[in-house]
């Protein structure tokens, strides 16, 4: 039996100490090169694996999969075939990467065709999403936008501790790391004693997130439950929800965000699978008041993944702005899809849904720059000495994201996209 996520495991491929991707992560993702179209691949160290070719050569016969599925445009096939063929692919690829097995480690042949550098491909969506679902269930976070906006002693809603708040996104414009956007324009209101205004956001806002890729569908009228809802999760992925604080000001009564969020969201191009996430479980929030039953787990659910936010302005170096933690969340992958699916709505492969912003107990690990700034009250200092109150043209907003412990280190690579003036 394979433990591919044994920490004393190495590889015969040369991986970094800080590298993301060692032997014990495997992430999948769509790539291709200059030669190629699009296809299956998993990172190793700075290189990407050609599961197409591998196929073809024989290296998964056992598993037996169309070589179709790997020259997909999208992970939605491969992830269909279902977590025991998925987590096969992945148990055979940490065997033949293993610094013991000659397999593919003496076959220069074959690696010459398999192997590509990270540098010279170019990485795609990796899913196909059909819907996109956003919670809001970091209580740091919550708390301190209830107490900025409202009174702070009642700064969460009554509804708040008694289920996982979301709303449902906007698919079409979740774009993969490296994909630049422009400014959003809309209405907003600056002065409460005049008519709104049209033009561009004045305040834009990144919100640090983690997004889940349901693995596994459901039909209409049937329900998740928190003990198999891991089942339906394939992986996770760094997601940056941009923002537009002014126009969602403006908009979101009584129906919530609408074009303040729907311009663009970011994602990390490797999809890191909950198998390779499972040694990084850690203990939660204690959830008071008790919840419905349906939303009980048993337990540790959340994970321990460190999360940094770095801001670059052009042509300067990053400027560390946050350092938060996904552990900090309220509500768990699992209490968010129990309650997603509670009613009978039918879960689709692909699927994504967000954690909403992760803010930790302290402006260290705040989530977002409107509490990072505290509405713009507190401006952040650049490495070039310039200010930041929220996102100017012409920035790039980077995230990155890694759990560690017994000297592994599994990453999700950067989430990363500039900001362009509004056309």
């Amino acid at each position: 039996m394979i433990n591919a996520n044994d920490p004393s495991l190495t590889s015969w491929i040369e991986t970094a100490a800080n590298s993301d991707f060692p032997i014990q992560n495997l992430p999948f993702g769509i790539f291709k090169t200059q030669s190629s179209s699009p296809r299956i691949g998993v990172a190793i160290g700075d290189q990407v694996l050609d599961l197409a070719i591998m196929n073809k050569l024989g290296f998964f016969d056992k598993i037996k999969i169309d070589n179709s599925v790997f020259t997909n445009q999208y992970l939605n096939d491969f992830i269909a075939l279902g977590k025991q063929t998925t987590s096969g692919v992945r148990d055979r690829i940490s065997q033949l990467l293993q610094t013991g097995n000659p397999e593919l480690r003496d076959n220069k042949e074959a690696q010459a065709k398999v192997l590509h550098y990270q540098s010279n491909v170019q990485m795609l969506m990796p899913v196909k999403v059909g819907d996109y679902t956003d919670f809001y269930s970091s209580i740091d976070h919550a708390t301190n936008v209830g107490t900025m906006f409202r009174d702070p002693n009642n700064a969460l809603l009554p509804n708040w501790k008694h289920l996982p708040v979301g709303y449902h996104g906007r698919a079409s414009s979740i774009t993969i790391s490296g994909t630049n956007f422009h400014r959003p324009k809309g209405q907003t209101k600056p002065n409460e004693a005049e008519p709104p205004v049209y033009g561009p956001c004045r305040l834009l806002d990144f919100e640090l997130e983690t997004a889940f890729i349901i693995g596994k569908e459901t039909q209409l009228g049937e329900s998740i439950s928190t003990a198999n809802a891991d089942e339906h999760i394939f992986g996770m992925v760094l997601f940056n929800d941009w923002s537009a604080r002014d126009i969602q000001t403006w908009e979101y009564v009584p129906l919530g965000p609408f074009l303040a969020k729907n311009f663009a969201s970011t994602i990390s191009p490797w999809v890191v699978t909950l198998e390779a996430l499972e040694p990084f479980r850690t203990v939660g929030y204690t959830q008071e008041p008790k919840v419905l039953p349906y939303l009980e787990y048993s337990g540790d659910r959340n994970i321990d993944i460190n999360l940094d936010v770095l801001i670059q302005p052009e042509n300067t170096e990053e400027t560390l702005v946050s350092h938060s933690n996904y552990k900090f969340m309220y509500w768990t992958m699992e209490q968010q899809l129990a309650h997603h699916t509670v009613n009978g709505c039918n879960m689709n492969i692909g699927d994504m849904l967000a954690s909403g912003t992760i803010s930790g107990p302290t402006p260290d690990s705040f989530g977002s720059m409107l509490e990072i700034t505290w509405r713009g009250t507190k401006p952040v200092k650049m490495k070039d000495g310039s200010e930041r109150k929220f996102i100017n043209d012409n920035d790039t907003v980077i995230m990155r994201g890694y759990c560690q412990k017994d000297g592994v280190r599994i990453g999700f690579g950067e989430c990363k996209a500039k900001v362009l003036p509004a056309k």
